[in-house]
């Protein structure tokens, strides 16, 4: 255990308070990138063609709910990258914008196989996740100009909102 880890017995407080920043920054990032990115599914969800041919608006909105965890982790682990110097800044903007996508499909597909383990029998638990990863990735590729919108904003409020410390 090293001094930055709070159960260690040489622990002791930042004094900068750049630990605090990273803290606050990680939540308001999660925060804005789940606000931000989850409509965006739900409109791929539900604009997609095909995908309200397999299912009805109940399931799709379940599904779309199972990409906020997905989102929330990375915009919480690209937030405190995005507070340092604006190359990094745009760094993290691209990661997210390309990593969004990706995080929301993983998480629905992990949230819809549970499902199909605990309720049904699994014998069409694979035409379910097909169709997700095939739902999900026309929508990320018809919604990329919004998503990198959503981005932008998501940008400017982790980088505008931060408390800075104090020397």
């Amino acid at each position: 255990m090293g001094p930055a880890n709070p159960w260690s017995p040489n622990w002791r407080p930042d004094p900068t308070g750049r630990r605090l920043i990273a803290i606050r920054s990680s939540r308001r990032g999660a925060l804005w990138a789940g606000l931000l990115l989850w409509p965006l599914v739900l409109l791929a969800a539900l604009t997609t063609p095909g995908a309200t041919d397999q299912a009805d608006l109940r399931q799709i909105i379940m599904a779309a709910a199972f990409s906020w965890p997905g989102l929330a982790l990375l915009g919480a682990g690209l937030a405190p990258a995005a507070l340092g110097s604006p190359i990094d800044a745009v760094v993290a903007g691209i990661a997210l914008g390309i990593g969004a996508p990706i995080a929301a499909i993983a998480s629905t597909l992990i949230g819809i196989a549970i499902i199909y383990v605990f309720y049904s029998t699994g014998a069409n638990a694979g035409e379910a996740l097909g169709a997700t990863i095939r739902i999900g990735v026309l929508g990320a590729m018809r919604l990329a100009p919004l998503v990198v919108v959503a981005v932008t904003i998501w940008l400017f409020v982790v980088r505008q909102l931060h408390i800075r410390p104090t020397a």
